[in-house]
């Protein structure tokens, strides 16, 4: 037999709770021993005696002698393992660009979004895509999707564009409600949130000339952001399409600055003579809109 229950309990003795090296132990023969008569094991587990080398307290049966166990040495209670990783662990990187709050991009690729049939959305500012000669700030319609919706405001962004270039205008959605119970508001469901672009925009890009647009509940919304801690001085010009309060004036903007088209038969607005048609029909004035503000800015 290789090992017995006694070498077993010597091994055990051994080893402490420390990590250290591992080492294999050599096998070995130990000689066959037989019991005298009378004698047995204790059946209570058995222990290492304190009597010559024998097993429980008493003076027990002499053990052969085997010697030292190669690698086990009486130093071997002070050997400290070294734990070596197997690889290294991949730390993980971040990556940012230096700058304010303000650092501002230069992708001035029309958003997509703005050509939505349904209602599109246009970030230019939030997104801080880039800093460009013309910054229009436009509110919806009610119930219009995305944040320009699609009956006044992408017309004329798109006639904008290709006139001045897609690179040289910047194009901010308000994110309002513009929900039916808002038109109780007058537009103050959205005024701040405009007011907090504007300036927004002038933080950013100090030398863009800003006009502040909307459609329906978004005019209310343009009236209303002048309440709102921006003033005249803030924005280049104001332009507005079938404004139900088109006959109350902003305070301090001039009737230079301002722009209103109010369809002839737009009850909303209280009827008017440009363009011919109702309520939806301000898309047909898209181009004369966008000339209206490009030369209002002095950039034609």
């Amino acid at each position: 037999m290789r090992y017995t229950p006694v070498t077993v309990l010597l091994l055990a003795g051994l080893s402490d709770a420390r990590p250290r090296p591992q080492f294999n132990i050599p096998g070995f023969d130990l000689p066959s021993f037989v019991l005298p008569a009378g004698w047995s094991l204790p059946t209570g587990g058995f222990g290492l005696g304190t009597g010559s080398g024998g097993v429980g307290s008493g003076a027990g049966f002499p053990l052969p002698s085997f010697g030292s166990l190669p690698g086990a040495t009486g130093a071997a209670s002070s050997v400290q393992a070294t734990a070596t990783p197997t690889s290294a662990a991949t730390q993980p990187t971040s990556t940012g660009s230096a700058g304010g709050s303000e650092t501002v991009g230069s992708d001035c690729t029309p958003q997509a979004g703005s050509s939505n049939g349904f209602g599109g959305t246009e970030n230019g500012v939030t997104d801080k895509n880039c800093c460009t000669g013309l910054t229009v700030i436009f509110a919806r319609g009610t119930t219009e999707m995305g944040n320009v919706g699609s009956v006044s405001g992408p017309p004329m962004f798109k006639s904008l564009r290709s006139k001045l270039g897609d690179g040289k205008v910047t194009i901010q959605g308000v994110d309002y409600p513009a929900d039916a119970a808002g038109n109780a508001n007058l537009g103050a469901s959205g005024g701040p949130e405009m007011a907090k672009l504007v300036k927004a925009a002038i933080s950013q890009c100090p030398d863009s000339k800003i006009f502040v647009s909307g459609y329906s509940q978004g005019a209310m919304v343009v009236h209303n952001a002048f309440k709102q801690g921006i003033s005249a001085s803030d924005v280049t010009g104001a332009l507005m399409f079938g404004d139900p309060l088109k006959t109350q004036s902003i305070s301090g903007l001039s009737t230079d600055k301002l722009k209103e088209f109010c369809a002839t038969a737009d009850s909303i607005c209280g009827t008017g003579d440009n363009p011919q048609g109702s309520h939806i029909s301000y898309g047909s004035v898209a181009d004369e809109a966008a000339d209206w503000i490009i030369k209002a800015s002095g950039l034609s």
